[in-house]
């Protein structure tokens, strides 16, 4: 009798927590009457991720949606406005929130709901490294690396950027060493999104090229630019505006700086996710001589998934400058390859 009572406890016991499991778990209604459970993730682009007992992380079509509800208040983005609120069922089409603390239910059109729990602001980027040695008939050290890391919120992004390099190499008939590459550069640069493309933006770099006896340069400046696109695999911008170049060499040529227009894009795709494309391209005229006294800057590249976060990277970077120090030449050219990691 007592085995049968405590088997008879046991299953109401288990019964409770799987109802109780079930009355807690968000749940999606679809237009064709088809039910969803489990723990609402996420939600943007029109895509909404539900992870699941049994299946996983699945992602569904909003516009298949009814409706759908949480069990625990969540941050929902509805077009300029976040908020966060548990979410219950509503009408077809509709979903009710309390966006006041306290306040009365509203129905909140799926079609309005742009992001579900949107991710925390947070710095990416890469560092990379990269390196030449030889020994032999030729005698050679090359080294160098560079960071970038970008912060992008909803409303601006901040981009760094830092680099050096250094190389020797040995003359064969003299035994010498001498240096043959010694150049570094800082950017910084600043944008404010006005709308979900059109942005001001304030830049600044400062160089130096020894090698091309150019003791210091800095550009500084500020203009509008254009976010085209800006997804996960494909992002393109434009800028225009204006800048301050200022170049001090290190021979006796005296310094000199000017006003310069400043166009510029960058363009990165990544149609496989262990293979990313980019390029960069960077004019600047100088306003009152625009086709005697201006720099071009631009590089192209690749990088490819070694494992996780790491990645080899080749690129080529091309620098031209109409009026150089007295002696240097116009143009640097530089082909890179290395190994870096991303964050």
């Amino acid at each position: 009798m007592r085995l049968t009572v405590s088997r008879a406890l046991l299953c109401l016991l288990a019964l409770s927590l799987a109802l109780a499991s079930r009355a807690g778990a968000d749940e999606i209604q679809f237009l064709n009457g088809d039910r969803l459970t489990g723990k609402i993730v996420s939600a943007e682009g029109g895509k909404l991720t539900i992870k699941t007992e049994g299946a996983g992380d699945v992602t569904v079509d909003l516009a298949k949606v009814k409706t759908f509800s949480t069990d625990e208040p969540i941050v929902v983005k509805s077009g300029d406005s976040t908020f966060r609120s548990k979410v219950s069922p509503g009408d077809d089409g509709t979903v009710q929130v309390v966006p006041i603390e306290g306040g009365t239910p509203q129905a909140l059109a799926l079609k309005d709901v742009t992001q579900l729990n949107p991710p925390p602001v947070k710095w990416t980027g890469a560092l990379i490294f990269n390196g030449l040695v030889t020994r032999g008939n030729s005698e050679t050290e090359n080294i160098g690396a560079s960071v970038n890391a970008v912060r992008r919120s909803e409303i601006d992004r901040i981009t760094f950027g830092a680099g050096y390099y250094y190389g020797r190499q040995r003359n064969n008939d003299t035994g010498e060493s001498s240096t043959n590459i010694n150049n570094w550069f800082v950017l910084g640069k600043y944008d404010f999104f006005l709308t979900k493309q059109f942005y001001l933006y304030t830049a600044a770099r400062i160089e130096r090229d020894i090698i091309a006896e150019l003791d210091l340069r800095v550009t500084a400046g500020g203009g509008v630019g254009y976010q085209w696109f800006e997804t996960p695999t494909f992002n393109l911008f434009t800028e225009a505006g204006l800048a301050w170049v200022y170049e001090n060499f290190s021979d006796q040529q005296p310094s000199e700086d000017h006003l310069a227009a400043r166009l510029a894009y960058h363009v990165d795709w990544t149609p496989h996710k262990a293979l990313k494309l980019f390029h960069n391209l960077e004019y600047l005229p100088n306003v009152t001589e625009p086709f005697v006294d201006y720099n071009l800057n631009l590089d192209a590249g690749l990088r490819a998934t070694i494992v996780q976060n790491f990645f080899a990277e080749f690129k080529f970077e091309f620098r031209y400058d109409s009026t150089p120090a007295i002696g240097a030449r116009k143009e640097d050219l530089r082909y890179l390859l290395g190994i870096g990691w991303s964050f």
